[in-house]
C-alpha cells in the first residue's frame, strides 16, 4: 500500500484526557513528521496539528484511536496518492 502525506487536526475539549492523547500519539510516533500543539486557554481547549506520513490504514488507525477518547475530536486530510520513496 502506498504511503501518503497528511494532516491530522486534534481538538481536546476534556483536558483530563490529554495523557491518553499523548499515549496514542506515542504509539503511532513512526507516522508523525511534525507536531504543533497550542493551549487555547480562553476557550478551555488544546489544539494539536500533526503532519503525518503513512499508509491510509495507519493514519486512519491513529485518528480512530484518538476519536474514541472522550472529549477529543480528530480529523485527517491526506493526499490522494503518494509513491513510496
Amino acid at each position: 500500500m502506498d504511503k501518503r502525506i497528511g494532516i491530522v487536526g486534534i481538538v481536546i475539549e476534556e483536558l483530563s484526557f490529554v495523557n491518553r492523547v499523548n499515549e496514542a500519539l506515542h504509539e503511532h510516533a513512526n507516522l508523525v513528521v511534525g507536531r504543533l500543539g497550542l493551549p487555547y486557554k480562553e476557550r478551555g481547549v488544546s489544539v494539536i496539528s500533526l503532519i503525518v506520513d503513512g499508509t491510509n490504514d495507519e493514519i486512519s488507525a491513529l485518528t480512530g484511536k484518538l476519536g474514541r477518547i472522550k472529549g477529543v475530536s480528530a480529523k485527517s486530510m491526506i493526499t490522494k496518492s503518494m509513491k513510496n520513496n
